[in-house]
């Protein structure tokens, strides 16, 4: 293995090899873009510096020119893979590299939680890294917008809705909701149903409805979309109505929770949000201008749990250049410079809560490291097809929640097409 000697802790050990320099490129395909771009450039920067390869980032609008890229027989040497299910497919079909004889294993069980080897691995086999990971779940707020109004932070899902509820009778508006995202519109309304399902059906229930081992018509699924209707299809409590919330796109949906006075008092997303609020409002202090609270428990009988989602690296071709990139992306120093400017997690146990750049985050990361139960984000675990149609169906179901049976017949359908079952 490549040791890039006094850069970074390699795994768990100091390489010491002065002046090994390899030269030449990896080609990187991902979607990333804005601030997630710049970070990832930051991150790879000491990399270049230090082994004289050049890492070329391609940016892409969706992932299906990854797979249209590895059919022509063209594919990128590493590429950012949008979840687990497509990391399966890819290593499945033998188009990924497995990572066992590229990365010192042990030290990877030793930085990383089971949970992670397991999500990036097929059949006995690695076949991703994580580098950055998404705490979902979070519903955040304009502190000061609370205090002043008098009113406290919800602990239960009842409270939560008694508060939406009394904002409409004071003729404001609760819920910040936007999901539009361009070809993947809808996915921010499936976070919301994954996290409903968790805190009333349980993670059980929650993995079987992942793999289709219970119909989409299932009470526990269907409940779930029933209590996303009660606050989503409520025109009174969205911001620019339900309607609104269709065409919104959701890097804006959280500006109004911060305007004077405030649009809006809450807003569902996961940890990248605090990127696009802090781009749009650089005075505000996190904790104090801005802050978020945990998506509160419905039911009281089942465990608290957490949902997450991660980008991962797959190696499509098995180069010098590429072995290092993967080899230097998993350690924690590498980490430490995308967690030190803002907007995720680390999923790597070695990065030290130090590294985080503000309260938040460090609260964000203490949720993560030490929850009981940690799921991976299900509608990235279905299969494309499945996908697709969940955030359509979301989208559907805003507009008109009455069509929620057909919309849950749909889905059924187009899963038992795609599983065979």
């Amino acid at each position: 293995m490549i040791l890039i000697g006094g850069l970074y802790e390699y795994m768990g050990r100091t390489g010491t090899l002065p002046g090994q320099r390899i030269g030449g490129t990896v080609t990187v395909l991902g979607v990333w873009s804005g601030s997630e771009l710049e970070s990832f450039l930051a991150m790879v920067k000491p990399f270049e510096a230090r082994t004289g390869v050049k890492v070329q980032l391609e940016g892409i609008q969706e992932n299906g020119v990854l797979t249209a890229r590895i059919q022509s027989g063209t594919p990128p040497d590493v590429a950012v893979l949008s979840a687990p299910v497509q990391m399966r497919e890819f290593a499945r079909a033998g188009k990924l590299v497995p990572l066992n004889s590229v990365l010192d294993m042990n030290a990877m069980r030793s930085q990383y939680g089971q949970s992670w080897m397991d999500l990036a691995s097929v059949d006995g086999k690695v076949y991703g890294i994580f580098v950055k990971v998404a705490l979902k779940g979070l519903i955040w707020y304009n502190p000061k917008a609370f205090a002043s109004a008098g009113y406290t932070v919800p602990t239960t899902w009842d409270e939560m809705l008694a508060l939406t509820e009394r904002l409409a009778t004071e003729g404001k508006t609760a819920w910040c909701i936007g999901l539009e995202s361009s070809a993947a519109s809808g996915w921010p309304a499936t976070d919301w149903i994954g996290d409903i399902v968790l805190r009333t059906a349980g993670a059980i229930v929650y993995e079987k409805w992942s793999r289709h081992e219970i119909a989409w018509t299932d009470p526990a699924v269907r409940r779930a979309w029933e209590l996303f209707g009660q606050i989503a299809t409520n025109s009174k409590y969205v911001y620019g109505s339900r309607y609104g919330a269709l065409i919104t796109n959701f890097k804006e949906s959280a500006i109004p929770v911060f305007t004077d006075p405030p649009g809006c008092f809450f807003h569902h997303q996961a940890t990248f949000i605090q990127d696009f609020i802090q781009q749009q409002y650089p005075a505000l202090k996190p904790g104090e201008g801005f802050d978020f609270f945990a998506f509160p428990p419905i039911d009281p009988d089942v465990p608290k749990a957490v949902e997450i989602a991660g980008d991962l690296f797959g190696m499509f071709r098995d180069t010098p250049q590429t072995r290092a990139l993967i080899q230097y992306l998993t350690t924690p120093t590498a980490q430490a410079i995308w967690v030190k400017r803002g907007g995720t997690v680390s999923p790597n146990r070695r990065v030290r809560p130090e590294d985080y750049p503000d309260p938040l985050a460090r609260r964000a990361a203490h949720i993560l490291t030490s929850a009981d139960v940690v799921r991976f984000d299900a509608n990235d675990l279905m299969p494309e097809a499945v996908n697709a149609a969940f955030w359509k169906g979301t989208l559907d179901y805003v507009q008109s929640p009455a069509r929620l049976d057909a919309i849950l017949q749909n889905l059924e359908r187009v899963s038992l097409e795609v599983y065979g079952k």
